[in-house]
């Protein structure tokens, strides 16, 4: 089998058809073996330049043995062969005015060591516009053919030992096809004719499956499926798809498989079609000023999309320009391989230029001006800066001034200039005082905004003990100075700065002052002289005390020599005294424009003399009358300190007689007594028994105090249960009365609300209607089962309204029931009321019917419907007709009516006349 790629020629391969097989079979022979290339003189015509590693041409060996044959270029160094017979350019080649070029093509056989020869014409193409498929022309005595041919791996016939024969097949590698990218030629375009050698007596049918073809992208590449003509439809990209891989096929008409299938690989050839492309528009890159030469800066970047491993794909860079051009105009150089941006030059300063702006250019074709595509991008390089300018002094003395004992207050405002960017630790000062401030009054923060030396006092100043001070100071960076780089004369500065004198406040010494004194000092003593000293020496000054502080008013001071002198007794005891001192403060004033004036405190330490007696502590107790034991401990109180109090000596009183005769008193220890009854019982109540207590002062104190002795009923506990044992709790006999007092104001109060209520409703009742109780209508309406006759009611019976209880039973006319009237059970027993005309007694009849009606279960509202049956004429319920007056059963004497008054007349001549 034989494979040229488009620039390669067809080798023919020599191979055993069906008929020699056949006839070799029935012969039973062995074949004749016939080795050597198929073609000694072949002929190319191709383009006129070859790329490296581009594959030429492709050359075939018949060979019906099993060895090694080694293929090589002869005396040639611009071609090489693989062990496929693959021809190679190893460089790059061009045709231009050449007419041809011969390769010798040797095949060297390892074992046998026979070697055979083929010559390859190299002829440049006529047309170079053509990009289709090479045409191959071989000698004169072979037939040129237009594309290359692909036999599917051919078989041989080998006889055994036994004289049969034993069909082999042989399957070849099939070098790739080599097209090109964005190809202009007319689609579609033939790349290589496909052909299996058993189509010489049948019928076959050719395809090709895979990407490009029946697979997405499909459609790319097509078959004749009879001559097996394989092309491509249109131009290809290699930058979407680099190749193909493909596999061909051979079918009887039938669908049979005569053919190993064989792949085929399409390589898409890279054009130079794609210029390179930055990474970035704008590259930012930064570099210290004052960087040596060879210093790194920064990398630029730029790719291409064309076959990185050929020339189209290989990118070389170059500056193109720099702006600014100070103080050279090649301050930067670019490696042209890797974009490594490097310096080249000294003199980087970032105060003379701040940035270098630089054009740089990325070409491809290994940087070729001619062919290669090229773009441009920006770099912008920032000189950082460095510590290569200390801060200097605008001036060599500054000045300043300030009052005496002024404390954080700026005195003067140092200035420098630095060079460097400003607000970076290369530019921010520091200011020291080196010299003339050995007791450190002053310090010198930095304005961070400004970079000024703020000159500041931090510790007053005396301007009677120093007018003046001459500072030196030092400036220099946070961070220290480049390397090389030394401080100028003008980092040192001189600050004069002069102190004012103000009016300073008298001062006590020494504050506070002590002293130590007994109590009970009489009043006008002289205790001691407590002056203040003016500072200024320098101003004659007069000063003037005055108190400001006595909480006792125990003292006072002379405005003029500062004696102070009591006027009152000093008396430890006193609330005003804390842990024995008493504290008085003064203040001295000079008369100074303006007035200046300081305080000073005097501390009176008082000594105990024995000046308070002792009392019985606690002055009052209980006391169980029984059981026994019914003791209790005692002791003294005395606000005088030891030795001046305990230990206490302890005695009854002598009267009044009983004490001794009911209380004992016995010592305990020096500060304790215990008092027991002397008798079994003692009847409850409140005593008081006299204690006489002594004190162990140098001239000691005797005092008779009284302790409350409460003798109470007590419980199994020894609580008292009665009375007094609530008064022994706190509540007083006052406390008591007031108590029951508030009670008994309560109780009357609750009693005259409750009268209140009783004649409220008394007057309720009184303002009734007074009417005769037979004459009340208000009361006096009856139940009737039916509404009446309608319009046949025109007379009225009112004696029909009087009191039903009142009227006779025949009187009474029974109709015929309603729904809605009460259920029929038996009547509730209503209070009757007396038919004597006293009008007086209707309120109480009224609340006695309202109650009785509240606990009648029949009475009304209940759940009822209304039923009228009819009204008008033939009704059951009969006619209202009978309400009239004159028909009532009994006579009525309705005279008295006359008597109530205008509003009853009516009623009187209505009612009490003659019948009309």
């Amino acid at each position: 089998m034989s494979f040229l790629s488009p620039f390669s020629f067809p080798l023919q391969v020599g191979a055993l058809g069906e008929e020699a097989e056949r006839s070799l079979s029935s012969k039973q022979g062995s074949l004749p073996c016939t080795r050597g290339f198929t073609q000694e003189e072949y002929i190319i015509e191709m383009d006129q330049e070859l790329a490296k590693g581009q594959a030429v041409f492709n050359v075939s060996f018949m060979d019906c043995r099993a060895g090694k044959v080694w293929f090589k270029v002869g005396d040639s160094s611009d071609f090489s062969v693989t062990e496929e017979g693959v021809v190679y350019a190893l460089r790059r080649l061009s045709l231009v005015g050449k007419e041809k070029a011969v390769v010798v093509v040797y095949a060297h056989d390892l074992q046998s060591k026979q070697v055979w020869k083929a010559r390859v014409h190299l002829h440049l193409r006529p047309s170079s516009s053509a990009t289709g498929p090479e045409q191959v022309k071989p000698s004169d005595a072979t037939l040129t053919q237009q594309v290359p041919e692909i036999l599917f791996p051919w078989r041989s016939v080998v006889v055994r030992g036994d004289g049969t024969l034993r069909r082999v097949k042989r399957d070849w590698v099939i070098p790739p096809i080599n097209v090109p990218e964005n190809s202009r030629g007319q689609f579609p375009e033939d790349l290589v004719r496909i052909r299996s050698d058993r189509d010489k007596n049948r019928m076959l049918r050719y395809s090709v499956t895979g990407p490009g073809a029946d697979q997405p992208p499909t459609g790319i590449f097509i078959i004749n499926p009879i001559s097996g003509q394989l092309s491509v439809t249109k131009p290809l990209d290699r930058e979407h798809i680099s190749n193909f891989h493909l596999r061909a096929h051979a079918v009887d008409l039938n669908g049979n498989q005569v053919e190993n299938p064989i792949d085929i690989v399409i390589n898409v050839i890279d054009q130079n079609d794609n210029r390179p492309e930055f990474t970035h528009t704008i590259f930012n890159g930064s570099v210290p000023e004052g960087s040596k030469p060879g210093s790194f800066v920064m990398t630029v970047t730029a790719v291409d999309k064309d076959d990185p491993k050929t020339a189209n794909g290989m990118l070389r860079y170059k500056i193109l320009s720099q702006n600014p051009q100070s103080p050279s105009s090649n301050m930067f150089t670019i490696n042209n391989k890797t974009g490594d941006i490097i310096t080249v030059a000294a003199g980087l300063d970032r105060e003379k230029v701040t940035q270098y702006t630089l054009i740089i250019q990325a070409t491809d074709m290994e940087g070729n001006p001619t062919y290669g595509l090229s773009n441009t991008a920006t770099t912008v390089i920032r000189i950082t800066d460095v510590n290569d300018n200390p801060p200097e002094f605008t001036t060599d003395t500054f000045f300043g001034e300030v009052h005496e004992n002024r404390v954080n207050v700026i005195v003067a405002n140092l200035t420098v200039t630095d060079k460097d960017q400003p607000h970076t630790s290369a530019w921010s000062a520091v200011y020291r005082i080196i010299a003339g401030d050995p007791t450190g009054r002053f310090s010198i923060p930095t304005d961070p905004t400004t970079n000024e030396g703020l000159l500041t006092v931090v510790k007053p100043v005396d301007f009677e003990l120093t007018r003046s001070f001459m500072l030196t100071v030092e400036a220099e960076n946070e961070v220290p100075l480049a390397r090389g780089i030394h401080p100028p004369r003008q980092s040192t500065a001189t600050v004069s700065v002069r102190i004012l004198d103000i009016n300073e406040s008298p001062e006590f010494s020494p504050n506070p002052k002590s002293i130590k004194l007994e109590e009970g000092l009489p009043a006008d003593s002289l205790l001691t002289t407590f002056t203040a000293q003016d500072p200024d020496r320098y101003m004659r000054q007069t000063i003037r005390y005055s108190k400001m502080y006595d909480p006792a008013n125990w003292l006072a001071i002379d405005p003029v020599n500062g004696r102070i002198s009591t006027i009152a007794i000093l008396d430890r005891e006193s609330p005003f005294i804390k842990n024995n001192l008493y504290n008085v403060t003064f203040m001295a004033s000079d008369n100074g424009i303006p007035p200046a004036s300081g305080t000073g405190t005097l501390q009176i330490y008082l000594l105990d003399i024995n000046d308070n007696a002792p009392h019985v502590f606690p002055p009052e107790v209980e006391m169980c009358e029984k059981p026994n034991p019914n003791a209790i401990n005692i002791t003294a109180s005395d606000p005088d300190l030891t030795p001046n109090a305990g230990p206490f000596a302890f005695e009854l009183a002598n009267r009044p007689v009983d004490v001794r005769r009911n209380w004992t008193l016995t010592r305990i220890n020096g500060e304790y007594a215990q008092l027991r009854l002397r008798s079994g019982s003692l009847s409850s109540g409140i005593y008081e028994v006299p204690i006489m207590i002594t004190d162990s002062g140098n001239l000691p104190m005797s005092n008779t105090s009284y302790l409350r002795v409460k003798v109470c009923q007590c419980d199994h506990h020894g609580d008292c249960v009665d009375m007094e044992r609530i008064i022994a709790a706190g509540l007083g006999t006052g406390a008591i009365i007031a108590i029951l007092i508030c009670i008994i104001i309560l109780l009357v109060l609750v009693l005259l609300f409750v009268m209140w209520m009783k004649r409220r409703d008394k007057e309720r009742q009184a303002k009734q209607l007074l009417i005769d109780p037979e004459d009340d209508v208000r009361d006096n309406i009856l139940k009737y089962d039916e509404e009446g006759g309608g319009e046949e009611d025109q007379d009225y019976d009112l004696s029909q309204l009087q009191q039903p209880d009142a009227l006779e039973p025949e009187c009474v006319k029974v109709g015929i029931r309603r729904l809605d009237e009460r259920p029929l059970h038996h009547d509730h027993q209503y209070p009757l009321r007396s038919a004597a005309p006293h009008p007086g007694d209707i309120g109480d009849f009224i609340h006695e019917g309202l109650k009785a009606a509240d606990n009648d279960p029949t009475a009304p509202p209940y759940d009822s419907l209304l039923v009228f049956d009819y009204e008008g004429s033939g009704s059951t319920a009969g006619s209202l007709s009978s309400l009239h007056s004159s028909s009532s059963c009994g006579d009525q004497d309705y005279d008295y009516l006359g008597d109530w008054g205008p509003r009853f007349r009516k009623l009187a001549d209505l009612y009490g006349g003659e019948d009309d």
